[in-house]
């Protein structure tokens, strides 16, 4: 049996309006098909937060994580800043 690693990603919290929940918005560079002009795109994911201590506006780490609920599937590592 092979070990699995999780996916770890940075990014910044959204929202923080849900019990225990928070949004985080992490935005990666793409390169077009055609056009090859450089995109930025982003990506919300929905992050398990228990004891409700990160803020709107806070940069944070992400870790993934088993379904915790019919969205979340990551869970809060770290806050950086």
């Amino acid at each position: 049996m092979t070990a699995v690693r999780k996916k770890i990603m940075k990014g910044k919290v959204i929202s923080n309006k849900m019990e225990k929940t928070i949004v985080v918005e992490v935005e990666r560079l793409t390169r077009h098909p055609f056009y090859e002009k450089v995109i930025r795109k982003s990506t919300h994911l929905f992050v398990d937060d228990p004891q409700s201590q990160a803020k709107a506006g806070d940069e944070v780490e992400v870790i993934e994580t088993r379904p915790l609920s019919k969205l979340k599937r990551w869970k809060l590592l770290k806050i950086l800043s």
